[in-house]
């Protein structure tokens, strides 16, 4: 049996693309509890107040059960 976690990373659409270092500590941060990476998946998330947008990746990492 596994169990997953789902995170999610932004990046405002501002200023570029969604940095490489920022999703690394986030891989290292779960590995290191244990997680194993099992995909990555991009979106995009309507802003909450004007037109605006975030570019983001949802990282879902798994692990076996206790």
């Amino acid at each position: 049996m596994y169990e997953y976690k789902v995170v999610q990373v932004r990046e405002g659409l501002i200023g570029g693309k969604m940095s490489a270092d920022k999703l690394e500590k986030v891989l290292n941060e779960w590995a290191a509890k244990g997680w194993q990476l099992k995909s990555i998946t991009a979106v995009e998330v309507k802003g909450r107040i004007g037109p605006g947008s975030t570019e983001g990746v949802l990282v879902t990492f798994e692990r076996p059960t206790r």
